[in-house]
């Protein structure tokens, strides 16, 4: 939050609160990240490593959000504070759901580990819409820290790349698993490790969104992308 206050002290609390959250996003993303290097090399240890960050993270949505309806108690914050308080908590809640995903995808490599049949899987999209789900996230946490609604509306907007390489990938995994029954069971575990790629997005399109509601104070939540694009920039 840049805007200031006649309470340093409330500005400190703002601060603190934006700095937990980019914390546990940072934790989200190692979490992201070593459950796709784990994709690639089958790597059971970093796939329980990845398991293991996911109690952390449930720690720190607990926690923040004590940290946000203390703030509210104590402060009675109006207007925009009110509202950025409000996506904090919003935030803090999608990005424990994204390492809920990571988690996922790594008990899906663990399957995977014990059926050789899945390596012959070509997993390409799923690898592009990992690194791209990735760096979306990496994006809307930049946005949220800077308030920076241009950058908000842009990873809106790239969303829907995830949502492409997840329906080509889906078509080339049928294809696959008719051509070749012993493929079916791996296909699975790879069609649950897309979906989970896909929601990783979304979670992220969701912070964005956030950053958009603080500043405008509009709710842009299942608005069409029509909508958000004809909102006034920043001034």
């Amino acid at each position: 939050m840049s805007d200031k206050h006649t309470s340093s002290t409330f500005d400190g609390d703002l601060k603190r609160l934006t700095g937990r959250l980019l914390e546990m996003g940072g934790l989200v993303e190692q979490q992201i990240a070593s459950a796709m290097d784990a994709l690639d090399t089958f790597d059971l240890p970093l796939v329980e490593q990845v398991l293991e960050g996911e109690r952390r993270l449930n720690t720190m949505e607990v926690e923040i959000d004590e940290e946000v309806s203390n703030v509210i108690a104590r402060r009675q914050p109006a207007a925009r504070d009110l509202r950025f308080l409000m996506a904090t908590s919003r935030c803090v809640t999608n990005l424990e759901r994204a390492g809920d995903e990571a988690s996922k995808i790594a008990k899906r490599i663990r399957s995977l580990a014990m059926n050789r049949a899945g390596r012959s899987v070509d997993i390409a999209e799923i690898k592009n819409s990992g690194e791209m789900a990735l760096q979306i996230l990496r994006r809307a946490l930049d946005a949220f820290a800077r308030m920076d609604t241009e950058s908000a509306r842009q990873i809106i907007r790239d969303d829907v790349s995830i949502d492409n390489e997840f329906r080509a990938f889906m078509r080339k995994l049928v294809t696959c698993m008719m051509e070749d029954p012993r493929s079916i069971s791996a296909g699975l575990d790879y069609l649950f490790i897309a979906k989970a790629i896909e929601r990783i997005g979304d979670h992220a399109t969701n912070l964005a969104e956030s950053v958009v509601y603080v500043v405008h104070g509009t709710d842009v939540r299942h608005q069409p992308l029509q909508r958000i694009e004809g909102m006034a920039s920043d001034s």
